[in-house]
């Protein structure tokens, strides 16, 4: 009960469905009950009109001469009407139930009235006729009564029918009212992190619009700030880019003077921190290129794109004597820009190919199954520990004991790409029983032509 009481208190669409529930069942109860006592009143002056316009009848057409002393009756038992000359009744005359008359004394006024009688009860007219002669009108009042609540019931019966549907309707209603809110928050969990376009307000509840509304502007102040980061990194790298080259034409100029050995060891160690400086400008920029928009996407192909990064990478991978190319004949179009696909790929087989030790392999891979196009790159490396596979996209997070100096932005870079064109990484071991060897699947839709 508790915990009803909670959600009842946080939640507006059951607090609403609870509160118009009870004001519907107590209004139908109160209805219900109203309308069973009028239609059994109306009922039961309805039976008495019924007496009345039999003694009328008879008070108009006078008693015949022939009328029994002891009445006369018509219907079955229960449903009889006995009429009778008031008085008629005498202590050796039969029961009613045997064919007698009813006991009723010389005295009862006029009018209708309830009388007991041989242990039953009756609904009785006494009237005097225009002769001076008085006579009684009776019914049976059990069967009246089940006559009249029969007819009450049915009365109301359509209550008791149509106040469910109406609770099931009312719930149904407030369900649809709701829904817009929450497709709404289905929309904002179905985004993601970048994905800070402005909701639409149209359908939506008048009373929920300045709370969209109010959300889409914090969403673009975060746009903002975002696009300022980022032009922030840029420009920056951008400024850093000058220096550096500088810095290592000077180092190469540097080199060729005369100098000592240690000197000379210092001058290497040198180069290859500036070295690393403009490595990481580089990814700077490629990520701040990779989280912008870009050129309206087309129909690529996955193979040329491979071919594109063997040739750019085949020096890196010779150097460390890695054997490195595509298996298979099968090509597959993907739907994406050239250039984004490209970066993606680069920086997914330059990983593989820094943290693969010399001698080792990496393989690239395509297939297409189910409309969806699977890019695989593996290598024979140490791969990444499954509890750090939710860490390695982020910026500058770099695993512990790879060995490998970088800065930790490739796979930062791949995640943005992907995002942006709507493909789907994961991460896997090549060897799932040595868990050694990393195996990234890139899935993404398939290019259909037109």
């Amino acid at each position: 009960m508790d915990g009803f009481k909670r959600r009842l208190s946080e939640s507006v669409q059951l607090r609403l469905s609870f509160v118009l529930t009870v004001a519907i069942l107590l209004f139908g109860v109160v209805a219900g009950v109203f309308s069973f006592a009028s239609a059994l009143g109306e009922a039961h002056e309805f039976q008495d009109d019924v007496l009345r316009q039999v003694a009328a009848l008879l008070d108009r057409g006078r008693l015949p001469a022939d009328f029994p002393e002891g009445g006369a009756r018509e219907g079955n038992e229960e449903s009889r009407v006995i009429v009778q000359r008031l008085g008629s009744w005498r202590p050796a005359a039969p029961s009613v139930d045997a064919g007698g008359v009813l006991r009723l004394e010389k005295s009862l006024p006029d009018g209708l009235q309830t009388v007991e009688a041989g242990g039953e009860s009756f609904r009785v007219l006494v009237r005097t006729m225009r002769d001076g002669r008085r006579i009684a009108v009776a019914q049976e009042s059990g069967f009246r009564d089940e006559l009249a609540r029969d007819g009450a019931l049915r009365t109301v019966m359509p209550f008791l029918l149509l106040i469910p549907l109406l609770l099931l309707m009312v719930a149904r209603l407030v369900r649809g009212m709701f829904r817009p809110i929450a497709e709404l928050s289905r929309e904002v969990d179905r985004r993601a992190e970048r994905q800070l376009h402005p909701l639409d307000p149209d359908g939506l509840p008048l009373e929920v619009k300045p709370f969209v509304l109010a959300i889409n502007r914090l969403l673009e102040r975060v746009a903002q700030s975002m696009r300022a980061q980022r032009r922030f990194v840029a420009d920056a790298a951008h400024e850093l880019r000058s220096p550096l080259t500088a810095l290592s034409l000077q180092a190469e100029r540097l080199a060729d003077a005369e100098m000592s050995g240690a000197a000379r060891e210092r001058l290497s160690a040198l180069r290859g921190g500036i070295g690393r400086g403009r490595n990481l400008l580089e990814q700077l920029l490629a990520l701040a290129r990779a989280q912008s928009a870009t050129a309206a996407p087309s129909a690529v192909s996955v193979r040329d794109a491979y071919r594109r990064v063997l040739e750019d990478l085949m020096p890196l991978a010779e150097a460390k004597r890695i054997d490195i190319g595509v298996e298979g004949e099968v090509d597959a179009r993907v739907w994406a820009g050239e250039l984004d696909l490209f970066a993606l790929l680069r920086n997914l087989a330059d990983n593989a190919i820094r943290y693969t030790p010399d001698g080792g392999r990496v393989d690239l891979a395509v297939g297409e199954a189910d409309g969806q196009v699977l890019l695989t790159i593996e290598d024979t490396g140490p791969g990444i520990p499954r509890e750090e596979w939710g860490r390695v996209f982020d910026p500058f997070y770099r695993s512990l004991g790879s060995g490998e100096q970088g800065a930790g932005l490739g796979l930062s870079i791949v995640s943005a790409i992907a995002e942006r064109i709507g493909a789907r990484v994961s991460l896997s071991f090549r060897d799932e029983a040595g868990q050694s060897g990393l195996r990234v699947s890139v899935s993404m839709p398939a290019a259909r032509e037109i």
